[in-house]
């Protein structure tokens, strides 16, 4: 008999015991996934064992990494639109193109889910973001105008969006096959990045603070020459990074268990039979669904689980709509504060909440799979827009109101919990909505995993957009004036 990962997959059915000797041997921890016997009805446990729940990690910093490193990179692209008109809308403008271009990239990826190899979708995905990248981390050596540098980073994180989609849809779709804890390493993968990513801006923008010593004679260029280390330090870092992600990808699709659980969602798993070798290793995909079918399926699924996706949506619509455009203009209350610090540290402080609340879902205790609560949870985060709107805002309109709160450490409280909050409820939308155990609306078909985490994936991104353009509105509130030019 073979032992190839295929003839482990068909082996599984007629042989439970074998079957389970054998994975039993590799992994003997928190068994939450479960693959129905086709003769039978019974249910075989396969792991996300730390290997694969440290891929899915890996996995998870790629995805968002590409975003994290663009919104947090704001401090230098500001410098590079300084005295410019594009610098006061850059921020949300970025963040509406990103989005938007996400949203409509990933409901065709959703569309076509069932069509596509996930595994060659993933790598194909990373090398072209490692491209775009790359070109960041070049543009940081050139001194071109501001209206061009403003069109470029634009249009390259529109085209980093449109690739980010067809990694999410991969990588949620065998994620969710895995089990809840596969998909809570990756959504804290996704959190601990940006982590990483604001604490090299940090300190490169406590280096250009520093630089302010320079004598009066400094040059504007000079002045941002710490930025600009910074920005190709990380732009370059997120490069290699994103290329030892798709190492990884290319370790998980060659490891027995991954056939175990997602070799259906492959291309090459006809019959069992040898075929061609591209093929069995589920880097060629053969369209094995009908079109119609997988949009009837789609659509069922998808009001199934509307109250988990209106949750996860609202979520981030709320997030989106003051953080950054409107949070990155709130200036510090100290005097001795410098601004651009100040605007660093509270990505630092969001991020680092972000993480926390995501870190919290490994904690049995705190698991919550109520789809109503969760709606309850999401729609309860709308105070935090009304508490950073009574803090410390710049703008003409806030310039001679005295701030309800005037305390920079209450500030980072509420971003804190602000961040905690987005991490925590995000991710238990996420994990129960796809969950055969926890989410009964699913009536245990387990063909329905990978469809509900995409759908509920692309909830997410409609509230970023939601969001993203919501932003214009309470700029507008802030700073009266019209938010696509000032």
């Amino acid at each position: 008999m073979s032992s190839s990962p295929e003839a482990l997959y068909h082996a599984i059915p007629q042989a439970p015991v074998a079957s389970n000797s054998i994975l039993s041997e590799e992994n003997d921890l928190l068994p939450d996934v479960e693959l129905e016997d086709q003769d039978h009805g019974s249910s075989k446990p396969v792991v996300a064992d730390a290997r694969i729940r440290g891929i899915y990690f890996v996995l998870g910093c790629a995805v968002l990494l590409p975003w994290n490193a663009l919104i947090t990179a704001t401090p230098y692209f500001l410098s590079r639109l300084a005295n410019s008109p594009f610098q006061s809308t850059f921020s949300s403008y970025l963040s509406i193109t990103f989005t938007a271009s996400n949203f409509i990239c990933l409901a065709h990826a959703t569309l076509k889910s069932k069509e596509s190899s996930p595994s060659r979708q993933t790598i194909v995905s990373l090398l072209c973001l490692s491209l775009l990248c790359l070109l960041l981390t070049l543009s940081t050596l050139v001194e071109i105008s501001a209206g061009l540098f403003f069109t470029f980073v634009l249009l390259n994180g529109i085209v980093q969006a449109a690739f980010g989609s067809y990694l999410q849809t991969s990588v949620i779709a065998v994620a969710s096959r895995f089990g809840h804890s596969a998909v809570q390493s990756m959504l804290s993968g996704q959190a601990a990045v940006a982590v990483a990513v604001s604490t090299v801006q940090v300190l490169s923008a406590a280096a250009s603070v520093d630089s302010e010593a320079t004598p009066n004679g400094a040059s504007v260029a000079r002045d941002r020459e710490p930025e600009e280390r910074a920005a190709f330090m990380f732009f370059g870092l997120s490069t290699i990074f994103l290329l030892a992600a798709a190492a990884a990808q290319w370790w998980l699709v060659r490891l027995p268990q991954y056939y175990i659980v997602a070799g259906s969602l492959e291309g090459g798993r006809d019959q069992g039979h040898g075929g061609d070798a591209d093929e069995t290793r589920g880097l060629v995909s053969e369209g094995r669904t009908d079109p119609a079918r997988e949009k009837a399926s789609i659509t069922r699924i998808a009001k199934t689980n509307i109250i988990y996706e209106i949750a996860v949506c609202y979520v981030f619509m709320v997030t989106l709509a003051v953080f950054p455009p409107i949070t990155a203009s709130i200036k510090p209350t100290n005097p001795k504060i410098h601004p651009l610090l100040f605007t660093s540290i509270h990505f630092l402080v969001f991020g680092t909440g972000d993480f926390i609340g995501r870190y919290l879902c490994s904690i049995p205790r705190l698991l919550i799979w109520s789809a109503r609560r969760l709606l309850t949870l999401s729609l309860a985060r709308t105070a935090f827009v009304v508490l950073f709107l009574m803090c410390n805002l710049s703008g003409p309109s806030a310039s001679n109101v005295a701030p309800i709160i005037n305390s920079d450490f209450l500030f980072m409280l509420i971003l804190l919990a602000f961040g905690i909050s987005n991490g925590y409820v995000s991710s238990l939308c996420l994990m129960a909505a796809p969950s055969l155990e926890h989410n009964p609306r699913l009536r245990g078909k387990r063909e329905d995993i990978d469809v509900a985490a995409t759908v509920a994936q692309f909830c997410l991104v409609g509230g970023l957009v939601l969001g993203s353009a919501a932003s214009f509105a309470v700029r507008s509130m802030v700073c009266s004036c019209n938010p696509f030019t000032t």
